[in-house]
Parts: C-alpha cells; structure tokens; sequence
C-alpha cells in the first residue's frame, strides 16, 4: 500500500515590486500590440498557476487572436467596410478587455495565497523539520496559548554571620567547694577547740 507521499513545499512569493513590475510589462504588450499578443498575459498566468482552466482559457485567446487576425485580413483596404472587418475588431479589443482583467484577478489572487500559504509555515517546517520549543510551553500548555506569568524569585538577602556564643561559665568543680567547706569545718573546730584550752588555764 502507497502512502500519500510528501506535499509539495510551499515556494516562498516573488517580492510585491517584481510582481508589479511583470504585470505592467505583460499588460503593456497586451495594449501596445493592439490585441494582438493578449495570449502573452494567459500563457504567463498558465504558467506561474498550473491549473487546466488557465490552460484551456490561454487556447481560447490565442483562438480569438487567430480568427480576429483572419477576419481583419479580409478586408480589401486599409479602412474597415465589411461586417466581417468588425466583427474582427470588435472580437479583438474585447479579448483584449477581458483578458487584462482576468489576468490580474487571477495573478493577485495566486499570489496572495501563495504568501498566505507561506507566512503559515515556520522557517523550521518549510525544511521539514517540527518548530522548536519554546522555553515556555510544557507538554500540558497547548500551542497558541501566552505564556504563563512567571514571577522572577526574589532574592534573599544573604545570612548573617551567627553570633558566636560566649564561651560558658565553667562551673567550679565540686571537689573545690568540698575542699572550700572542709576548711570552714576545720577553722570553727580550731577556734571551739582553742576556746576550750584557754578556758581550762
């Protein structure tokens, strides 16, 4: 089984001052040969569009330019006598009226979706390749939706310094304060005991 294949890539527009530039130069030698060469308008819009009908409207100018040629061709003079004559006439300034119209509708209008067509697609999808992530969206966030508001962190101001503690008040060992009081007991037993010697002379 055969897939679809690949789409055609879209060919990115000629800029607007070329286009314009053609047009006038195809139109002008529209007018400027009387008619004659109004098939130059349709065979350049056959071209640039590929489409059968531009095709087959190109085959009917070119046959209006032919019969309207054979029929002014007729004519025995210079002037024009004959019905034939303007009929010639009439079919070759009304080819020419409809197809300078219909050419420029028609190149506008391809052009127009030409660049629509392109300024659809990223530059990443115009090579094949999917369009990069933004640092935005997430798996979740669908595409075509803002951004989620971020608030920026606000900075914390750096930690101060602990205080360094005191160095803690030794307690005096406990084998001071028995000494200490030992030395209370022995003076008042020295003095009671002093008391008594002299009491007894």
């Amino acid at each position: 089984m055969q897939g679809q294949g690949h789409a055609q890539p879209v060919q990115r527009p000629p800029h607007d001052a070329v286009l314009v530039l053609l047009r006038v130069v195809f139109v002008a030698m529209g007018v400027f040969s009387v008619g004659f060469l109004a098939w130059a308008m349709m065979l350049r819009l056959a071209v640039v569009t590929r489409r059968s009908a531009d095709y087959g409207l190109l085959v009917a100018v070119a046959a209006a330019d032919v019969l309207s040629i054979v029929l002014l061709a007729t004519e025995s003079g210079d002037d024009v006598h004959t019905a034939g004559g303007y009929l010639g006439i009439t079919l070759l300034f009304g080819t020419l009226l409809v197809t300078v119209v219909y050419y420029l509708a028609a190149d506008v209008r391809h052009f127009q979706r030409q660049r629509e067509a392109y300024a659809a697609l990223t530059p990443a999808q115009t090579y094949g390749y999917p369009p990069p992530a933004s640092p935005y969206t997430t798996a979740t966030t669908p595409l075509g939706t803002p951004p989620p508001h971020t608030v920026p962190p606000v900075p914390q101001p750096p930690l101060a310094q602990p205080p360094i503690p005191a160095p803690p008040q030794r307690p005096a060992p406990a084998r001071i304060e028995q000494v200490r009081a030992e030395l209370d007991e022995l003076s008042d037993y020295l003095r009671k005991h002093e008391g008594r010697d002299e009491g007894g002379r």
